[in-house]
């Protein structure tokens, strides 16, 4: 009998993939990059209108959930959230097509052989957190609330409530990864910066000139309506995102701009349910909802939020199974938003691992 734990690909950096480098494992997601000769057969074989030298990988999603920084687990051996995976994939597949289709721009998706992998071409990211919000609410209602007024260059109004919608769209990046030398940017990781911070400093951003910066929040601004509408008519508020783009080459050799990472999913964004909200309740769509059952589930839970306490907060996950009710409840929150969004139900495993080794190697032959 095939158990819940059976259905979760907890670890996903140990399949047989031919690869020349290490795999790269991230907290949700693994890359292997492959050879020259595998990129410029699959590139050719499959008219990728990328360029026949671009690097390509194998991206693989696993179920596993972070939250607050560490990596949670369930009883029974679950090691992540059944379907969490492929829903998050099919979400982003989703949006990246509508994208597509509205003329905005290409994705670093070129192919889709399992509901758990992507293969990708290589880019350049772009090394800012595009983050932009249509209600105050999280972080952003935190710092209002003791007081701030300024986020990222813009000043905004001293009457708002909890939980409002903003008179405009705000645009908030912050920095990806850890840049140096930049006038007045803290050498940390995801700090807050301003649209001057980018203009004036746009090579150190890793934008190729100074243009590409209308064009990153021309598509940040047109991504987000589309998913928001397209959320509206499922009677789902999109409250906050964040987007990642970057430069890859087409067939010809020319860069152009893409959306790259995931998009418009319950890990990236806040998604609420609309009645609730016009009842006067937030009801979570998104991982928000699983922080809130953590911070809810530990007695002791200043822990997840003081990151002076780290190392505690790293025992508590690993010592700590999550009651299997919790890892479900995520679990109809990220399928069932996901088949609301798609149209049809949620393709799931129960051999992830399995599926994902026999295709690559019947239908791409990348299988050592």
């Amino acid at each position: 009998m095939i158990s819940l734990a059976d259905k979760v690909l907890s670890v996903n950096n140990d399949l047989p993939i031919r690869t020349n480098l290490p795999v790269h494992s991230g907290k949700v997601r693994s890359v292997y990059w492959l050879t020259e000769a595998d990129s410029r057969r699959l590139i050719e074989h499959n008219n990728y209108d990328v360029a026949p030298d671009s690097p390509l990988a194998i991206m693989v999603i696993s179920d596993r959930i972070s939250a607050f920084e560490c990596i949670w687990k369930g009883q029974g051996g679950m090691q992540g959230v059944p379907g969490k995976g492929a829903a998050l994939n099919a979400i982003s597949n989703h949006w990246f097509k509508l994208f597509r289709e509205n003329n905005l721009a290409d994705s670093h998706i070129l192919d889709i052989p399992h509901p758990l992998v992507w293969i990708v071409q290589k880019a350049k990211p772009v090394m800012i957190e595009a983050i932009c919000r249509q209600y105050i609410t999280g972080s952003m209602w935190r710092a209002y609330d003791k007081g701030e007024r300024d986020f990222c260059g813009i000043q905004i109004a001293d009457d708002l409530q909890k939980d409002q919608k903003l008179a405009e769209l705000l645009i908030t990046p912050s920095t990806k990864g850890i840049l140096k030398g930049i006038p007045g940017v803290p050498e940390v990781d995801d700090v807050n910066i301003s649209r001057a911070d980018i203009e004036n400093n746009f090579s150190a951003f890793k934008f190729n000139n100074a243009g590409d910066i209308d064009v990153y929040e021309r598509l940040l601004k047109q991504g987000f309506d589309v998913i928001s509408d397209e959320l509206a008519k499922l009677d789902q508020i999109f409250v906050d995102t964040k987007f990642e783009f970057g430069y890859v080459k087409d067939r010809s050799g020319a860069e152009k701009l893409i959306y790259m990472d995931e998009v418009g999913t319950p890990d990236s964004s806040r998604i609420w349910d609309g009645p609730q909200y016009r009842q006067g309740r937030v009801v979570e769509n998104s991982k928000e909802g699983f922080r809130q059952l953590l911070l809810n589930h530990f007695t002791n839970s200043d822990i997840l939020l003081d990151k002076n306490r780290m190392d505690e907060r790293y025992a508590l996950a690993k010592d700590n199974e999550l009651p299997e009710s919790v890892m479900m409840e995520v679990s109809d929150t990220y399928v069932g938003l996901a088949e609301k969004i798609i149209g049809q139900s949620l393709p799931l495993s129960d051999n992830p691992k399995a599926e994902i080794i026999e295709i690559l190697s019947s239908k791409y032959n990348l299988i050592d």
